[in-house]
């Protein structure tokens, strides 16, 4: 029989085709929060419309463990519209978010618990070194220096959401409608002082990631243009300082036809690459405004986050 009594702790994990890992995500769990006995605890997975065995291993596991949650996805709504739906639907006391291929080490949730009880509202893992390629953890740290630079609530370097959240950061999350939330971006703009814990990221247990080079590119410009509008202010910036340009340009060659009439050849050149220097500078631009506009776009579509198949033992 429960005891109702104890705080509700909640862990909430986002999976796409892990059917070599839910299982042991799950016992991994288990095992930390059974150090944890003046809790009781919920473990909610969210099934983005796996093709694999995911769905008959949660099923199974739910079946024998009432303490597990499942919710499964009509369709494959990405990574960052079935997070944030997941993180949103517990009531707990706080809310533990971790992924599902043990790059996000569950024996941290001992560390993140007791950050918690000492009054922390967030408490976030932050990665300072990592077993994937060194190229893109440098890239990852170069996107998040740039982010901090001109995102006008900068996030936390090399964070991956992987962290502890109280009920009131989750309260202050639903109060924002936002339909593709860059996540991280949102726990700056609340507010509250993280605390930080640093940890080493393992290489992915089994399987292969769903991550690809246009989800992270999707993922980069979402954290930009969601909390900045330095590229915007940077396209007016560098027209006004290119027409200034173009104009002393212009300028100095007729100075120089006028006094050289018969030596000074203007010639084709200067013209193709000028006019495929600023072709090139416009089509960059009006990309960084066609990303702006596709924000608003889905803003205005406020559609949910992701429309659910099926709950498995939510009461």
């Amino acid at each position: 029989m429960t005891d109702t009594s104890k705080p509700l702790l909640s862990v909430v994990t986002s999976c796409y085709n892990e059917e070599e890992n839910v299982r042991g995500l799950y016992e991994a769990v288990r095992d930390v929060m059974a150090a944890h006995p003046r809790y009781r605890y919920e473990h909610i997975f969210i099934d983005n419309a796996s093709r694999d065995g995911t769905r008959r291993i949660l099923r199974e596991i739910c079946a024998s463990d009432k303490r597990v949650k499942a919710i499964f996805n009509a369709r494959n709504f990405g990574a960052v519209r079935s997070g944030i739906h997941v993180i949103l639907q517990p009531r707990g006391v706080a809310v533990l978010a971790l992924a599902c291929d043990f790059q996000d080490p569950p024996e941290l949730l001992h560390e993140f618990i007791a950050r918690w009880e000492q009054g922390a509202k967030i408490v976030l893992g932050v990665k300072t070194s990592s077993d994937e390629r060194s190229f893109f953890y440098a890239i990852r740290g170069w996107y998040y220096r740039l982010l901090g630079r001109i995102a006008d609530a900068p996030p936390v370097v090399q964070s991956t959401g992987f962290g502890m959240y109280d009920q009131a950061v989750i309260e202050a999350l639903r109060r924002i409608r936002d339909p593709y939330p860059f996540f991280r971006g949102l726990l700056s703009e609340i507010g509250f002082e993280p605390t930080l814990v640093p940890y080493h990221q393992p290489a992915r247990k089994r399987g292969i990631t769903s991550q690809n080079f246009y989800s992270l590119y999707d993922q980069a410009f979402l954290g930009i243009t969601s909390h900045s509008k330095v590229p915007l202010r940077a396209a007016t910036m560098l027209g006004f300082a290119m027409a200034v340009l173009s104009v002393i340009v212009g300028a100095g060659y007729l100075v120089a036809k006028l006094l050289f009439w018969d030596q000074f050849s203007l010639g084709v050149a200067p013209v193709l690459v000028g006019f495929f220097f600023l072709t090139s500078i416009q089509l960059f631009f009006i990309g960084i405004l066609g990303e702006y506009v596709g924000v608003i776009w889905t803003h205005v579509r406020d559609v949910p986050h992701v429309f659910e198949l099926e709950r498995i033992n939510f009461e």
